[in-house]
């Protein structure tokens, strides 16, 4: 999971990004990296560890010049998160100088990596995926080109043999020095990505692509649409759009973990309102827990903030229960899931929320969140919930439990460190040490999220382990687990 932007304007694009990367934010905090474009081709690329506000000082703002450009907030899923040689973009200097943001995973590394040497002779020199994805557009777009000039077909050509090679998840955006911006999605449309313009003081269009829409609106941009699965869509050095899509086979196939904990609420991505989605989960939600839970064992429904905060709403209002805030949280640490390192997380949830003895002390409380992992979290949360004196605890998750590796760009590589992995409900709920458990029904969850949209699937793989793209094996599933950490 990452946070991507790009922007074609007709004025400085370096505080634009900058902006962006602050509400991307909650997609990455590993790393940040930003690039612009002169007109003259010149790239200018700054990345660093930590995030935005952190890393990013005004005399590296000063030497990011251009009108068009990039930015990128990680979150490592493949590679090394300290290594700040593995923080994005990347940068390749043939053809003309090309420049590359990414989110997602792709589950092909193994096959590109060795294709990239024996055949391509590329030198890669970092274990990121990216960097690969990079190459291989590189290697794509210096075999359809033909004398100094490039265009759109040309452009579009290499990324229909992107999609030939690549397997995963991807949505990336390129600068293609002295040509424009490029950005493309999976043929499956597993990551989001979103396009806006805007009118300049000039009377130009301006242009940006991003992973949430919130972005767009922040910047006073009008949504156009997202790119849709296969697509790629081409700003040249005029401002002008040009699209095609360049997979021979699509279909929309989200990710759901967006919906439940990734994204920002106030995001719109692939026409669903992620809070409006979060609400009728919690109207879902709702009906398991009164039909698993006893009568009279639930005085008031609280959320673990923020994510679950909707989902819980919802759920006290169908119940008839109590809404109460019991957990305040420290909104200056980071988002524990995305942290990595299991000692980390667990240490960081007493530094992010306490909870308040006043609501806890002799109820019998329903604690909302928006899922279960690891059970790190969770377990903490039950625990400081105890410790405040609740009477009872009861816990419910938003989402289904995750039993299966996440491959397609969010850190879940190893079925071993899921909590529900080869366990019942009763056992987690043992080992999480509540007094009842409650898990979303998986039907429920996509209804919840598809509602009112012609949308018919959804990547749903870390819940019922069926893998949209048709590539994922076990054989690479225990090969992911023997090779990464998360």
């Amino acid at each position: 999971m990452c946070g991507i932007v790009g922007i074609v304007g007709q004025s400085p694009a370096n505080q634009e990004i900058y902006d962006a990367l602050l509400l991307l934010q909650h997609r990455g905090q590993d790393s940040t990296g930003i690039a612009t474009a002169e007109n003259s081709g010149v790239f200018h690329i700054f990345k660093a560890n930590g995030q935005v506000r952190e890393a990013v000082r005004t005399r590296d703002m000063r030497s990011l010049l251009g009108n068009i450009g990039l930015g990128h907030v990680r979150y490592a899923t493949k590679g090394t998160a300290s290594s700040e040689e593995e923080a994005q973009p990347f940068y390749v200097n043939a053809p003309y100088g090309i420049v590359l943001v990414h989110n997602g995973n792709l589950t092909n590394t193994r096959e590109l990596t060795d294709e990239l040497f024996r055949k391509d002779r590329r030198h890669l020199n970092t274990s990121s995926d990216t960097e690969l994805l990079v190459n291989v557009l590189a290697n794509e777009l210096q075999a359809t080109i033909s004398g100094l000039d490039l265009d759109p077909d040309q452009v579009f050509q290499a990324v229909e043999r992107v999609h030939e090679r690549v397997e995963g998840s991807y949505a990336a955006i390129a600068l293609i020095a002295g040509h424009g911006l490029l950005a493309f999605r999976d043929p499956f449309g597993i990551r989001p990505l979103i396009l806006g313009t805007r009118r300049a003081e000039n009377g130009r269009d301006e242009w940006t692509v991003a992973s949430e829409s919130l972005v767009l609106e922040n910047g006073g941009f009008e949504v156009v649409r997202d790119v849709e699965p296969g697509e790629a869509v081409f700003i040249d050095a005029d401002g002008t759009l040009h699209t095609r899509q360049c997979a021979q086979q699509t279909q929309l196939a989200p990710c759901s973990f967006e919906y439940v904990y990734l994204a920002r609420p106030d995001s719109i991505m692939n026409g669903i309102s992620v809070y409006e989605a979060r609400l009728r989960m919690g109207e879902r939600l709702a009906d398991t827990i009164a039909k698993y839970t006893p009568q009279g064992a639930i005085d008031v429904v609280m959320p673990i903030p923020d994510s679950s905060r909707p989902a819980a709403m919802q759920v006290a209002r169908k119940l008839g229960i109590e809404y109460r805030e019991g957990f305040y949280k420290n909104r200056y640490v980071g988002r524990t899931f995305i942290m990595p390192g299991q000692a980390v997380r667990k240490k960081s949830v007493r530094q992010k929320l306490n909870a308040m003895s006043s609501e806890f002390k002799g109820k019998n409380v329903l604690l909302i969140d928006d899922s279960i992992v690891r059970g790190t979290t969770s377990k903490e949360i039950i625990q400081m919930a105890r410790d405040a004196g609740a009477k009872s605890v009861t816990f419910a998750s938003a989402a289904p439990p995750v039993r299966y590796p996440h491959v397609y760009g969010i850190n879940m590589p190893s079925r071993h460190e899921l909590i529900a992995h080869d366990r019942t409900i009763p056992e987690i709920a043992e080992e999480l040490g509540c007094d009842y458990l409650v898990y979303q029904e998986i039907d429920d969850l996509k209804a919840a999220i598809v509602e009112g949209t012609d949308i018919v699937d959804l990547d749903m793989s870390c819940f019922d382990g069926r893998y949209v793209t048709g590539t994922v094996s076990e054989e690479y599933l225990n090969w992911v687990e023997g090779t990464q950490q998360s």
